[in-house]
């Protein structure tokens, strides 16, 4: 991966280059940003060119021996943790090592550009919570412990950091507190406020520029229909409508509860910010009355009700909750809160 592949994030990418051509190069760093803004990408264009041996014009030459072992994702120093599950074939003492021809393939096939859904899709494990494990941690420490093969970086890529648990976490402390020379740690993260503490005060933190909102997903646009329809029902609460429209919802995968109840999060907190600014949010909804009106129902006497429902309902969902219980408490909560505005 070269950094002229990545869209969007030229500012970042020339303080990158500097910072590494200065030699001033951190340990443990952490790129924070959507998959669709290019945080892996971002990753691994940083680490190959670190180990470029021809840089130049702030990118690397694409054509020396490590450029092409780290394009193909083959470097022997260049090691991968991310989230993973039992499948079929392994169902015990599991890491992600078990997993790297299938996450290389799924690299590969996306440019890095795939996301945790697609992944589950990919492996498929689409209805398994994936998670980063200690058994996963304690192969980083032991990976980065070892000699480098070539001589150079021994270099280790967490994607998607927050689904560690608490134990892979505190496996890893020590190595971030004292690493080894010439080891560095790359994270990448969507949203580092599920990171203990601990970890994100012992990383030097990359943010990439969000997209803007004409570079929407897909999966954002789906969405905000589904959104706009529930909203609609919370006012009245009539249940044989409510309770078809949670059922809908429940036929999402978990991780796809996760990212809708997360990007339900995120509409509540830019109505509420917006609306304080005086400023228009546009729902996608497709009615600008309910798009004009709507926003005005989040204000400073009910957003932090809000945000703890939504909240509620997202680790309901990672602890594998019954999802049309956990999405109708949610409903009520969320229809109580609203008419506290």
């Amino acid at each position: 991966m070269q950094f002229k592949d990545i869209e969007g994030q030229q500012d970042t990418i020339t303080r990158l280059t500097e910072i590494i051509d200065s030699g001033r190069v951190s340990h443990a760093q952490m790129v924070l940003g959507a998959t669709a803004d290019g945080a892996l990408q971002l990753a691994l264009a940083y680490l190959q060119y670190l180990c470029c041996e021809n840089r130049h014009n702030h990118d690397s030459c694409g054509e020396c021996p490590s450029c092409k072992k780290m394009a193909s994702l083959m470097h022997p120093d260049l090691h991968f943790v991310f989230p993973n599950a039992a499948t079929a074939k392994v169902d015990k003492n599991y890491w992600s090592g078990d997993f790297m021809p299938e996450f290389r393939e799924f690299l590969l096939q996306n440019n890095a550009h795939g996301t945790l859904d697609e992944w589950y899709a990919h492996l498929g494990i689409e209805n398994k919570q994936g998670m980063i494990r200690e058994l996963d941690a304690a192969h980083i420490v032991s990976d980065l412990g070892l000699k480098s093969y070539e001589g150079g970086w021994k270099m280790m890529v967490v994607w998607m950091a927050e689904k560690m648990n608490p134990a892979a976490a505190n496996e890893l402390l020590k190595t971030l507190e004292e690493p080894n020379p010439g080891t560095i740690i790359m994270m990448v993260c969507e949203n580092d406020e599920r990171l203990l503490p601990t970890i994100r005060s012992r990383v030097q933190t990359i943010k990439l520029k969000a997209g803007s909102r004409e570079r929407r997903t897909t999966a954002d646009t789906e969405f905000a229909g589904l959104l706009v329809s529930w909203l609609r029902l919370l006012f009245k609460l009539k249940m044989k409508e409510l309770s078809a429209q949670v059922d809908k919802m429940a036929t999402l995968n978990r991780e796809q509860q996760k990212q809708f109840l997360g990007y339900t999060l995120g509409v509540m907190r830019d109505c509420f910010l917006h609306g304080a600014a005086g400023l228009p949010v546009d729902l996608g909804s497709g009615d600008q009355k309910f798009d004009a009106m709507f926003p005005t129902m989040v204000t400073v006497n009910n957003i932090e009700m809000i945000e703890k429902a939504l909240d509620e309902a997202i680790m309901a969902v990672e602890r594998n909750a019954n999802a049309k219980i956990a999405l109708m408490q949610l409903s009520f909560s969320m229809s109580k809160a609203l008419k506290k505005r």
